[in-house]
């Protein structure tokens, strides 16, 4: 998924009157204002009451389901032949401007400060979560290279702390 992929659904989403929030690798770096690595996909959060619009306009220009072992109806993968993936996360935002992920009783959610990033993809001001949460974010599963690098460079540019799933990474820089 390139950056310029990645204009175009923004303008897309535009075009529909749908606010969404980059979430993932690609809001590490428009938290950053550049792209650091490649993308797979393009993670985004986006209120229910949005997705229908999407999803037919996403299906009319040729995606469709990803199939994935952790699909939900508020998680779930839409690819298209050119192998350009988006990866939904579906909130419903309450009174207080948290994004509830999943069913309620579940209680996971998207806190309303984790929804007030500010970045730029090729230039473009983009509405993402916050360096602090995507951090946050990237713990309590193995962590890989690419979850380091995106962590490092928060942490370098925003001083956000390092959590202890990256111990393995940051020991290894001090001993280099």
């Amino acid at each position: 998924m390139t950056g310029n992929d990645v204009i175009e659904f923004i303008q897309l989403l535009d075009d529909l009157h749908v606010h969404v929030w980059i979430d993932g690798g690609w809001a590490v770096d428009a938290c950053l204002g550049s792209q650091t690595r490649p993308h797979a996909d393009l993670d985004i959060v986006i209120e229910e009451r949005d997705v229908d619009v999407v999803l037919r306009s996403l299906r009319e220009r040729g995606f469709s389901d990803v199939p994935r072992d952790d699909t939900r109806a508020w998680n779930f993968v839409l690819g298209d032949p050119a192998g350009r993936e988006i990866d939904f996360h579906v909130i419903v935002l309450d009174q207080h401007g948290q994004g509830i992920y999943g069913a309620a009783k579940n209680g996971d959610l998207y806190p309303a400060d984790a929804l007030s990033g500010i970045g730029a993809i090729a230039g473009r001001r983009v509405d993402c979560i916050n360096p602090a949460w995507l951090v946050r974010f990237k713990t309590g599963y193995v962590v890989d290279e690419d979850d380091w690098a995106d962590v490092s460079a928060l942490h370098a540019r925003f001083g956000v702390p390092i959590p202890d799933d990256y111990a393995k990474f940051a020991d290894a820089r001090a001993r280099a």
